[in-house]
């Protein structure tokens, strides 16, 4: 079992498309939901595209570009042929909405969502829809991922005032940016149960011109509350909340939701979530002896088990994908993320131990060149291929039998095809069959008289011919822009399994990631991270002009990446940058007043309504919890008490919202009990590069202590951690060999020399 989720992690960061490049597409939802036909207003209403995409084999009038098609981003450029005035998002745009006062329309997406390519599809490049717009509005376009500020923001408004959120977000805003209308995705017109988009158009108009200071003034209430609700501060309250009692509250949230059959946490659509199973196995580390950790860990292997054997993961070219529509599994929504293949692989590591990467790929792409894009077209087969790929007879078998049949009676596939129609509402899969594996290597290799290695073999031979045969299909766009945040996951995947698995190829992926961020995606001047990247022509890079800088997210995961990547190859520059790094997110966006950190610069957001502070560890977690965990790692690298003490007023502003709705943070629960029990300082006195030295890391990567600082001290009085932590200059190598201390609270360990020995003390 151990073997196979080591080949699992393997599968996840070395996909068949080659090393150190790894796709990841989002999801269509803003907290686990999708598709949702929302709209709200703060005042009463009266009842009442695929730019870039289109089939190539139509010929279409020639259209006159807007101004988006000076954008870097691929989302706003699909949309640089509609017939809407696109405004990206600036002065420009906030200039000319107050000079002739008109609403601002607010369409915020990424260019891998199926549902914007259907509404750009359907309304934007609607001719009347577009007129509309243009004589009434001012429409600004935004890439959510270059901008998670202005979507945060907006998203929280949705939120508060719809049954939901998700994108595309359509959002009606007042000339100085205050919200009074929002939704999600509305059909071009008005349907049996929904209103469509040309219709609310219409009213907000009506509305704007007969009540403009009704709008205006409910805004302003909105924008006030909402002001007070989302305010996440210490208060009078001086001390973080009791860890035990908020991991306890965690897991019986959490057990509470879990599904016993298919595993995950919920019915549908079904997210993976891992910042979850990252709670779990903490959760089942500290609990070993209860029948509560036992469930823990249960709950984490049995998901992990039911993910990698389901269609949401892509058996033929690895990885996985966004979220499954079904709570088997098996149907997934086919975009892959690039975060979730960081957060994941970090997982399936845990369960093991228990360059620059594309942000993301459509789900969306064409069944033959020349054909209008369908969703999964790319992932998904028909009996009549596999038979006709694998038709070789299979020897040996108590049966007549093709690999083929072999083939589709493991992984599921049928003539008619395996997928529900009421997940295909558009009836774009009719006869389409996803991987996921019905039956275990032993079951299907008794049902056919087979020894077990052999199926493995057929069934191994099988994925990479269709490997090859997928890769002549019409490819899902990509989306080439390059986010700090994500690859700092990606650092941190890459680190962290190549530590836990001994494969150095895996730390210099990790390696090379961290390099491209600093070379390309790092102001040495200012110390400032900048948060996107783009793949130019000829293999080039771009940046926007101005640059598009960092935000709190990608401070915080690329710190994240480092400080992994650190313990994962022992270089002192990694962990030196890291600091760097820290001090210029503690200066940018640390609340001296309230505790916690501000997802955005001040500077940067001026004019948004908010200033939020992210509360809900969800697809990726939290930049605050993820921030509270590097501040205990780096008090316990260098010893500074300052970020101790910010590690305490972090937790301590969030201590509210833990309280109310713990299993929202399950990452900064995790943050909070290791800032109560102390971190460990495990310290290998030795040479880097000497076996007995490899062997202690190694021991001590091979045993998942989530609540721990590897150092190497080599000896050096002048070497950059000795002058951190000076009590490194004390710790000697006994009888000249490799030796090890493990040290918390001040104090530590005898020396140890041998790995069997350090292996039980980390195991007490």
């Amino acid at each position: 079992m151990l073997g196979a989720r080591a080949r699992l992690c393997r599968c996840l960061l070395l996909p068949r498309s080659g090393p150190g490049l790894s796709v990841s597409r989002r999801g269509s939802s803003s907290r686990d939901k999708d598709r949702s036909v929302t709209v709200s207003s703060s005042v009463p209403m009266p009842a009442g595209g695929k730019g870039s995409r289109t089939n190539c084999s139509q010929s279409t009038p020639q259209r006159v570009p807007n101004r988006l098609i000076n954008e870097k981003s691929s989302y706003l450029q699909q949309h640089a042929y509609n017939p809407v005035d696109w405004y990206p998002w600036g002065q420009e745009a906030f200039d000319k909405a107050r000079k002739e006062n008109k609403p601002i329309f607010l369409s915020v997406g990424y260019s891998t969502c199926h549902w914007c390519h259907m509404m750009e599809e359907e309304s934007f490049q609607n001719e009347e829809i577009g007129r509309l717009l243009n004589e009434d509005f001012i429409s600004v376009k935004v890439d959510r991922e270059e901008r998670p500020d202005v979507d945060k923001v907006y998203m929280t408004f949705v939120q508060a005032t719809t049954s939901g959120g998700g994108w595309p977000m359509s959002v009606w805003l007042t000339p100085n940016l205050q919200p009074f209308v929002g939704g999600t995705y509305f059909p071009p017109e008005d349907g049996l149960t929904r209103v469509g988009f040309r219709t609310v158009l219409l009213r907000i108009r009506e509305q704007w011109k007969q009540n403009k200071n009704t709008l205006l003034e409910n805004s302003q209430r909105v924008t006030t509350a909402l002001l007070a609700r989302s305010e996440i501060s210490m208060g009078d309250r001086q001390v973080p909340p009791s860890a035990a009692t908020m991991n306890s509250r965690c897991f019986q949230q959490l057990d509470e939701g879990y599904d016993e059959e298919y595993g995950g946490f919920a019915e549908a659509p079904k997210f993976p979530t891992p910042v979850i199973l990252n709670f779990l196995f903490s959760y089942w580390l500290s609990h070993r002896l209860t029948q509560d950790g036992s469930r823990a860990q249960q709950m984490a292997l049995h998901t992990l088990k039911m993910m990698a054997n389901g269609g949401i993961r892509d058996h033929v070219g690895q990885g996985f994908h966004r979220y499954s529509t079904d709570r088997q599994w098996h149907i997934p929504h086919f975009e892959k993320m690039l975060y979730d293949q960081g957060q994941l692989v970090v997982a399936y590591s845990q369960a093991y131990q228990s360059g620059g990467f594309y942000s993301a790929e459509d789900a969306d792409s064409p069944p033959e060149r020349g054909m209008r894009p369908k969703e999964g077209a790319f992932y998904v087969w028909t009996v009549k291929e596999v038979q006709q790929l694998l038709s070789e007879p299979v020897l040996g078998a108590s049966e007549p039998l093709t690999s083929g049949q072999l083939f589709m009676k493991h992984y599921g596939l049928t003539e008619a095809g395996n997928i529900n129609p009421s997940q295909d509402p558009k009836g774009e899969l009719q006869g389409q069959n996803v991987l996921t594996v019905r039956y275990s290597l032993e079951l299907t290799a008794a049902r056919f008289g087979l020894e077990v290695e052999a199926v493995r073999t057929l069934l191994n031979t099988g994925l990479e011919k269709l490997f090859q045969a997928r890769k002549h299909r019409p490819k899902p766009h990509l989306d080439s822009k390059m986010l700090a945040a994500w690859n700092g996951l990606m650092v941190s995947g890459y680190a962290v399994t190549g530590a836990v698995l001994g494969m150095e190829r895996l730390i210099n992926y990790a390696t090379n990631g961290a390099k491209f961020l600093k070379r390309h995606m790092f102001d040495v001047s200012s110390g400032r991270l900048m948060r996107t990247c783009y793949a130019g022509s000829g293999g080039t890079l771009e940046h926007s002009n101005p640059p598009c800088w960092g935000f709190l997210e990608d401070y915080a995961f690329v710190v994240r990446g480092l400080l992994d990547l650190y313990e994962a190859s022992l270089e002192s520059a990694w962990l030196e940058w890291a600091l760097r790094l820290q001090d210029t997110q503690d200066r940018l966006f640390w609340d001296s007043r309230g505790g916690g950190y501000f997802c955005s610069e001040a500077e940067l957001g001026a004019g948004l309504p908010l200033r939020l502070k992210d509360d809900q560890d969800g697809a990726e977690p939290s930049a605050n919890s993820v921030s509270a965990h590097n501040l205990l790692r780096l008090h316990g690298f260098t010893g500074h008490k300052d970020w101790l003490d910010k590690c305490a007023c972090l937790l301590t502003a969030f201590s509210e919202r833990m309280r109310r709705v713990p299993v929202a943070l399950p990452e900064m629960v995790r943050a909070l009990s290791a800032h109560q029990l102390t971190l460990k300082q495990i310290v290998i006195c030795g040479d880097p590069q000497a076996k007995d030295t490899k062997a202690l890391v190694q021991c001590v990567h091979s045993i998942y202590i989530p609540n721990k600082v590897l150092i190497l001290a080599n000896g050096d009085p002048s070497s950059f951690l000795s002058r951190q932590l000076p009590f490194l200059n004390t710790l000697r190598r006994l009888e000249d060999r490799a030796t090890a201390y493990v040290c918390e609270n001040q104090a530590c360990s005898m020396p140890i020399t041998e790995p069997s020995e350090l292996r039980k003390l980390l195991h007490q």
